[in-house]
């Protein structure tokens, strides 16, 4: 028989283990307390038995001398027919139960003394080992009822947090999440498995949340892109165009291509790697050229603003790592500093290592408001929320950033004031 439930699995052990608990003890407490009889009659017998001579006209108790097989002394209550049966036998007490009456017994004690034996026999003693017997039988069962109705009772109030987590999943969908569960009182495995189960609930809901923002923001994104396409080639196929009119259509487009191509990029880059796979792509890096190589991108750029880069110190440092995640890390600080800080203002840069891998960049761009500081690694988010293009990008760089430095087991820190600068600090454990 299969029980599908778990109250009724732990119910079918419970009964069977208390069960036999019950008969065994049973069984020990019914040999006990028939030893214990039986030592009592044999003690009783006994000293019967070293003053025989006064108590041979005892009534009930049975007396005989018997010597060489013959009765020599014996009073009226020995009526032991088949005495003989016992004399020669090593034991020196017997308990002889009626075949009559299984409510009394017999008891036989033999003292030896030389050639001759002392035989006492106690007739028809009441054996109230029986009745315990009988009412052990029907006990019992009584007691593993009662003992697997209090257990049910128990069980129910133990699973009850456990059914109400049942109700709860059947409930979750992605657009609808319950209400957290009441925390048991018990500080015991079951408040852990509440605890745990409204904790990732909220992480559900505000990952749900995110995920409703970020389809949201991912829409946003492509729609300018792909509204500038459709209207320029919407505008291009209206009528019949001069060739540098065609060619301006074109050069629009192929800019809105490339945006697309940009946020796709990017978006892959936050997707490919997981901390499942991401050592089988680690391999051997050189930080220090990894950099420099970056470094020489942004020439142009910082030409254009007459920007100094004053770079304080790149020390040699080799990591196993993944060199396209690391190259992106570099790329997007860099690239975040070029963009924020004004015209003719310095950006300082070190790469150095000691107990760790320090990777830092110091500006003297426009800043990050206190109240978007623990948002700036979202996905993108802007600081400038009403999206103002003055600045471009997408809100996914330094989204990149974190995710990259996470997978290497690294940590990251800006720090920033308003109007006088931003600091990035990454650090890498050796």
């Amino acid at each position: 028989m299969k029980f599908n439930s778990l109250k009724s699995r732990v119910l079918v052990w419970f009964g069977t283990v208390a069960f036999v608990v019950l008969a065994l003890f049973a069984l020990s407490f019914n040999y006990f307390l028939n030893k214990s009889i039986d030592n009592n009659i044999k003690s009783r017998l006994e000293f019967i038995a070293h003053k025989y001579e006064d108590h041979i006209a005892t009534q009930n108790i049975g007396i005989a001398v018997v010597q060489n097989g013959e009765i020599k002394i014996k009073n009226s209550d020995f009526t032991l027919q088949n005495f003989q049966n016992y004399i020669d036998k090593e034991e020196n007490f017997f308990i002889l139960e009626h075949s009559h009456d299984d409510d009394s017994i017999d008891a036989l004690y033999i003292e030896k003394v030389g050639t001759k034996r002392i035989m006492v026999f106690q007739k028809d003693i009441d054996n109230k080992i029986e009745n315990f017997q009988d009412t052990i039988l029907w006990i019992i069962p009584i007691l593993l009822l009662i003992f697997i109705f209090l257990a049910s009772k128990m069980l129910d109030k133990i699973l009850s947090p456990i059914n109400r987590l049942i109700n709860a999943t059947k409930d979750i969908s992605v657009t609808k999440f319950t209400k957290s569960i009441e925390v048991p009182k018990e500080n015991d495995e079951i408040k852990e498995l509440v605890v745990s189960f409204n904790a990732m609930i909220e992480r559900l809901q505000e990952g749900i949340e995110r995920l409703d923002r970020f389809n949201s923001d991912v829409s946003h994104e492509l729609k300018t892109p792909l509204t500038v396409i459709q209207g320029e080639v919407e505008l291009a196929l209206r009528r019949t165009r001069e060739p540098l009119e065609y060619q301006n259509s074109l050069s629009t487009i192929a800019t809105g291509a490339k945006q697309i191509e940009h946020i796709v990029k990017q978006l892959l880059l936050l997707t490919k790697y997981t901390k499942e796979n991401i050592k089988d792509s680690f391999e051997e890096c050189l930080l220090d050229s990894l950099l420099i190589g970056v470094i020489d991108k942004f020439q142009m750029q910082l030409s254009e603003k007459n920007l100094q880069l004053d770079v304080q110190k790149i020390e040699p440092i080799v990591i196993q790592a993944n060199p396209v995640l690391i190259e992106s890390i570099f790329s997007n600080i860099i690239d975040n500093a070029i963009k924020y800080t004004p015209k003719e203002r310095k950006i300082t840069l070190w790469l150095y290592k000691d107990a760790k891998i320090h990777f830092v960049v110091k500006d003297e761009g426009i800043g990050i408001e206190k109240e978007h500081l623990a948002k700036i690694t979202e996905r993108f988010y802007r600081v400038d929320s009403s999206r103002n293009k003055k600045v471009d990008g997408f809100g996914l760089g330094l989204s990149i950033v974190k995710n990259s430095v996470l997978m290497h087991e690294g940590s990251l820190d800006i720090q920033s004031v308003e109007d006088k600068g931003t600091t990035v600090r990454i650090v890498f454990s050796i």
